[in-house]
C-alpha cells in the first residue's frame, strides 16, 4: 500500500515526520521495529502531507484560508472568527479523487482474515510540527473513534484536516512560533482497540514531576482514555522500576495507587458518540490493571524508550475483548528532557489551615489570589497572575493557563491534560483534590505547595518559602561516604539527582504510619477488632487478597521506593521503632497497645519484636522486607535494629528474623544495629560481633548519656549532642566499631544542624554520615574541608555497598 496520499505503517519510519507527522511516524517506527519486542501496534495506514496540500490546492483554498489568518495577525478577526472560518472552508470542500480512492483501499486491507464488514477504527490527527522533541503538546487536532465504513472513514479524515485549525491548535503555533503555512497534516487510521469494555492509559518512562529516570510511571482507568488524559478521571498509578524488569523471576512494581475513577468513558450503542457513566461500586474498589498487565506496560515501555534513546510520553490501550494491551501514541517526552547541572528545592517555611489537597505537579510553591474559572469561554474574567482554579482543564484552556502562576484542579491525576500542560509552562499544580473549586475562596490570597511529596496542598493565605539552587557540579566528592536519611517514599524521588552513596536511615514507622495506615497487630488478629474498624480496614484493602497482602504489598512498596533511588548502593532501614502511644494512634492500634508513663523508655525497638504482644505484626513486617528484596528484587536493602538494650535481646532479635526468613547473611543480607543507649558503646565490641554495622544514633545517646528527655521543652538547653560526654561515647563506639572491622555511620540529627560536629565526626574516621536532604550540600563541603585539613580516614574497604556478597563488609 504505497502511493502518493497513503503509506501503511510498515512502511513508515521515524524520518518521515515531514509526510505523516510525529504520531504517525512514530507509530509507524513502533511497528516496524518493536513488535518483535512485545510492543504491540494496532494495523494501521497514514496519509500524506502532499494529500493534505493537494486536497488544499485541488479546492483552491490556499488564498482564502491565508487571508483568514492574515486578518488574525493584523487584529482585523479574533480567533473565533478566524477558526470558524478556516475549519468551514475545509468542510465544505470534497476530497480529491485519488485520495478519496487511496483511503477506501488502505481501509479495505485492514479487515482481518475471515472478518465479516468492515472494520471498526480510530481515525486520529498527526500535524507535521507536533509530538516533535522540542513541541509536545496534548489533544491539538481531533480524533474520531468507532468509525465504521469506507464513507464514514472518509468525512472522518476531513474533518481531522479541519481540525488543523481548531482555536487551541492555531493558538499553540501562534505561540510557538510555526508558521501556519508550513504545517500540514496526515491523517491515522488503526484498527480500533475495544478499550471501552477494557481500560486505558497513559505511562511516561521517568517520573514526570521530578525527572527520576529509572522507573516507568503508569496511570490507568476503565474505558476510554480520554477522561484519562482530560483529567475527567482520577486514575490509578503504578511504578515500575526499570532496571530489574529484565529479570523474570522478579515483580519490580514500585507503588499501586487505587484511583477514584468514579467515571469511564464509553460509546454509546454501536456510534461514534461517545459518553462519560459512573463506574460500579466494584470498579471503583478494584485496581484496573493486574500485576502482570502492570510487568507488560513497563517493559513495553522501557524498550521503546531504548528504542528511541530518550524519555518517552505514551498511550495504551487494552482490549475488553482480547484482553491484549496495545501501544495507540507514543511522543518524546519535553519537561525534563533538557535538564542541566542545577536544580531548584524549594521549601515551605510554615504551615497554615489547609483548604484542599490533591496531586503535587511538580515542586514548588506559588503564593497569590485564586480565581475559580468554570470553563474556557470565561477568558476575560480571568486575572492574570492569579492561581487558576477549575474542575478540570482540556487543550481550549491553554491561554488561561498561560496566565496562570499555579493550577488546582477538582478531577485528574498526575498525566492529565492540566498536569501535562502545568509541566510544559513550568507551573506547580495541585490536581484530582475532589472539591477544590468549593474549598478555596475566589479572590483569596492561597499558597499552593508542591513542596512536600506527591501529596499536595492548598493553604489559607501567604505562607512563607524559599528556593534553593543546588549546582550539582560544585559538590565535591569525598572519602567519607555521605548517605541520605529518607522517611516518605512520596517525596524520595525529588532527591535522585544528588551523588548521595546510598540511604543511611529509612524509617519504617513513618511508612507505615503514611502509607499502611494500620496497627500490624490489628492485620494479624482481626477477630479482636470492633466492627467499625473492620469495616474501615476493609475498605482501606479493598483490591488486595486480604489484608495481610495489603500490609505487605503497601510497607514493601514504600520501602522498595526509597530503595531504589540510590540502588544498587545500600538502603538501612530501619524496623519499626514506635512508641506505644505511637502505635496507639494506627488504626485499630488502640486495643493492643498498653499506656506507659514514659514510652520513650519503654516498649519499644528490639524489646517488642519477639514479644507475644507484638510478634505476629513482626513476622509481617519481616515478610515486606522480603518482598522487597526477593519479589520486587531491591536486594540493596539492609535491616537495621533500633533500641536494642542487651545482648540477649541481640540474639533474641536475630533468631526471630531468620525464623521469619530475614537470616543475616543470607542472600548478602546485612543486619545493622541502632547504636544509641550507652550500653551499645560500653559493649561495642561484643555487639559488632553480632551485626554488620553501626548506626549512631545521637538524638537517643544523646538523651541517654546526660539524662534528658529530649521531648521535654523546658530542658531544651541542656540537650546538645556536642557535649563532651556524648562527643566520647561517639568516638568510643566509632573505636569498637572498628576494632571489630564493621563500618559505623551516623543517622542522628546532629550532623545535619552543627557542621562542627560533622567535622569532628570526620576527625575521629567515622565511616559514613546520613543526613536529612537539605543539609547535604552544605555538610558535603564541610566534610571536603575536613578531610583536606587532616581528617583521618579509616581503615578497610567499601562499607556494605557490597550488595551481593554475603561476607562481612569492611569499614569504608
Amino acid at each position: 500500500m504505497e502511493d502518493a496520499f497513503v503509506r501503511s505503517f510498515e512502511s513508515i519510519r521515524l524520518a518521515d515526520v515531514p509526510e505523516v507527522g510525529g504520531k504517525n511516524a512514530s507509530l509507524g517506527e513502533m511497528t516496524a521495529a518493536l513488535a518483535g519486542e512485545g510492543v504491540r501496534v494496532p494495523r494501521g495506514f497514514a496519509t500524506t502531507a502532499s494529500a493534505f496540500r493537494e486536497f488544499l490546492a485541488a479546492n483552491a483554498l490556499e488564498a482564502p484560508m491565508a487571508a483568514a489568518l492574515a486578518r488574525l495577525r493584523d487584529g482585523e478577526a479574533d480567533l473565533d472568527e478566524t477558526g470558524e472560518r478556516l475549519r468551514s472552508l475545509i468542510l465544505g470542500a470534497p476530497l480529491q479523487p485519488a485520495l478519496a480512492e487511496a483511503v477506501r483501499s488502505a481501509y479495505r486491507l485492514l479487515r482481518e482474515p475471515g472478518e465479516r464488514g468492515d472494520p471498526p477504527v480510530a481515525v486520529r490527527s498527526s500535524a507535521t510540527a507536533e509530538d516533535l522533541p522540542g513541541a509536545s503538546f496534548a489533544g491539538q487536532q481531533e480524533s474520531f473513534l468507532n468509525v465504521v465504513g469506507e464513507e464514514a472513514v472518509l468525512d472522518a479524515v476531513r474533518r481531522c484536516f479541519a481540525s488543523l485549525y481548531t482555536d487551541r491548535a492555531i493558538s499553540y503555533r501562534e505561540a510557538m512560533g510555526f508558521q501556519h503555512e508550513s504545517v500540514a497534516l496526515s491523517v491515522g487510521v488503526q484498527r480500533m482497540v475495544r478499550a471501552e469494555s477494557g481500560a486505558s492509559g497513559v505511562m511516561f518512562t521517568l517520573d514526570p514531576d521530578t525527572g527520576f529516570p529509572r522507573v516507568v510511571a503508569i496511570s490507568a482507568a476503565f474505558g476510554l482514555g480520554e477522561p484519562v488524559v482530560q483529567g475527567q478521571v482520577d486514575p490509578d498509578c503504578y511504578l515500575v522500576f526499570k532496571p530489574l524488569l529484565a529479570d523474570p523471576a522478579l515483580r519490580p512494581i514500585l507503588a499501586r495507587e487505587r484511583g477514584t475513577k468514579l467515571v469511564k468513558m464509553v460509546l454509546e450503542g454501536g456510534s461514534r458518540r461517545t459518553r462519560l457513566v459512573p463506574t460500579t461500586a466494584e470498579e471503583q474498589a478494584a485496581f484496573v490493571l493486574s500485576d502482570d498487565e502492570i510487568l507488560e506496560l513497563g517493559r513495553a515501555g522501557a524498550r521503546i524508550e531504548a528504542h528511541y534513546g530518550r524519555p518517552m510520553d505514551i498511550e495504551w490501550a487494552k482490549d475488553g475483548e482480547t484482553g491484549q494491551i496495545h501501544i495507540v501514541q507514543a511522543r518524546p517526552e519535553t519537561v525534563h528532557a533538557g535538564a542541566g547541572p542545577t536544580f531548584l528545592v524549594h521549601h515551605l517555611e510554615e504551615r497554615g489551615t489547609i483548604l484542599a489537597e490533591g496531586q503535587a505537579v511538580g515542586s514548588a510553591v506559588a503564593v497569590g489570589p485564586a480565581c475559580r474559572v468554570d470553563g474556557p469561554e470565561d477568558l476575560a474574567t480571568f486575572r492574570a497572575g492569579s492561581i487558576l482554579v477549575a474542575r478540570e482543564t482540556n487543550p481550549d484552556w491553554v491561554p488561561i493557563m498561560k496566565k496562570a502562576r499555579a493550577l488546582v484542579t477538582d478531577r485528574g491525576g498526575t498525566t492529565s491534560h492540566a498536569a501535562i500542560v502545568a509541566r510544559e509552562l513550568g507551573l506547580p499544580a495541585v490536581v484530582g483534590t475532589g472539591d477544590g473549586t468549593a474549598r478555596i475562596p475566589d479572590g483569596a490570597t492561597i499558597t499552593l505547595s508542591c513542596a512536600e511529596g506527591e501529596t499536595g496542598r492548598v493553604y489559607a493565605g501567604a505562607l512563607a518559602h524559599r528556593t534553593e539552587e543546588i549546582d550539582l557540579t560544585s559538590i565535591p566528592q569525598t572519602r567519607t561516604r555521605i548517605l541520605l536519611n529518607l522517611a516518605d517514599p512520596a517525596s524520595a524521588f525529588r532527591w535522585w539527582r544528588l551523588p548521595a552513596q546510598g540511604v543511611g536511615l529509612a524509617r519504617m514507622e513513618f511508612i507505615i504510619s503514611n502509607m499502611v495506615r494500620v496497627h500490624p497487630m490489628a492485620i494479624a488478629h482481626p477477630e479482636r477488632l470492633s466492627p467499625g474498624v473492620r469495616r474501615a480496614i476493609d475498605d482501606l484493602v479493598a483490591g488486595y487478597p486480604d489484608a495481610e497482602a495489603y500490609f505487605v504489598s503497601r510497607l514493601g512498596e514504600g520501602i522498595g521506593r526509597i530503595a531504589s533511588v540510590f540502588h544498587p548502593h545500600l538502603t538501612i532501614v530501619r524496623l519499626s521503632d514506635f512508641k506505644t502511644s505511637e502505635y496507639a494512634r494506627l488504626l485499630g492500634g488502640a486495643g493492643f497497645e498498653e499506656e506507659e508513663a514514659n514510652p520513650m523508655l519503654g516498649f519499644r525497638g528490639a524489646a517488642r519484636y519477639g514479644d507475644p504482644r507484638y510478634r505476629d505484626g513482626f513476622a509481617l513486617e519481616c515478610r515486606a522486607i522480603r518482598h522487597v528484596r526477593e519479589t520486587i528484587g531491591l536486594a540493596n536493602v539492609a535491616v537495621m535494629v533500633p533500641f536494642c538494650r542487651t545482648l540477649d535481646e541481640a540474639d533474641r532479635v536475630l533468631a526471630t528474623m531468620a525464623e521469619f526468613g530475614l537470616e543475616r547473611g543470607r542472600a548478602g543480607l546485612q543486619v545493622w544495629v541502632m547504636c544509641e543507649l550507652p550500653a551499645n558503646v560500653v559493649l561495642a565490641e561484643e555487639f559488632a560481633a553480632r551485626f554488620d554495622g553501626f548506626s549512631i544514633g545521637s538524638n537517643d545517646l544523646t538523651q541517654l548519656v546526660l539524662g534528658v528527655d529530649r521531648d521535654n521543652a523546658a530542658l531544651a538547653a541542656l540537650f546538645d549532642e556536642r557535649d563532651p560526654a556524648v562527643a566520647r561515647m561517639i568516638m568510643t563506639a566509632i573505636e569498637g566499631g572498628h576494632r571489630k572491622g564493621i563500618p559505623v555511620g551516623i543517622c542522628g540529627q546532629a550532623p545535619s544542624d552543627h557542621p562542627a560536629f560533622a567535622q569532628m565526626l570526620v576527625e575521629a574516621g567515622i565511616d559514613s554520615l546520613s543526613l536529612n536532604p537539605d543539609s547535604f550540600v552544605r555538610v558535603a563541603h564541610l566534610v571536603a574541608a575536613a578531610e583536606a585539613a587532616g581528617g583521618r580516614r579509616a581503615p578497610g574497604g567499601n562499607a556494605g555497598s557490597d550488595v551481593g556478597s554475603t561476607s562481612r563488609p569492611q569499614a569504608a
